[in-house]
């Protein structure tokens, strides 16, 4: 199969978006939608609906930064990378880690 993506990377060699794109895309209409940018999306995987991932965003900044409060949304996107939904998983204050 020859690979259809043009310099932009946005399909991949069976015609989908590639995974930068999918990033791209669920970023953008996360900020549309919520008003808040992504700082980290640090989960990306494939599921029989689509895709998931996971996208890290300051809720409320504060001073200092290691007190701003954070929030992790789960964000599916269907097969062409559209925006079926989102949730906050949880909230932090930057400074915490997670518990191991």
């Amino acid at each position: 199969m020859t690979d259809t993506s043009d310099e932009t990377g946005k399909k991949t060699a069976n015609g989908g978006p590639t995974p930068l794109a999918l990033l791209r895309a669920a970023r953008d209409q996360l900020v549309e939608l919520t008003g808040l940018y992504p700082e980290a999306l640090p989960r990306l995987e494939r599921t029989e609906e689509g895709w998931v991932l996971d996208a890290e965003v300051v809720e409320l900044a504060r001073v200092p930064e290691t007190m701003s409060l954070m929030a992790l949304y789960e964000v599916t996107l269907d097969p062409d990378g559209l925006l079926t939904g989102y949730r906050r998983v949880r909230r932090y204050e930057r400074g915490r880690s997670d518990r191991g």
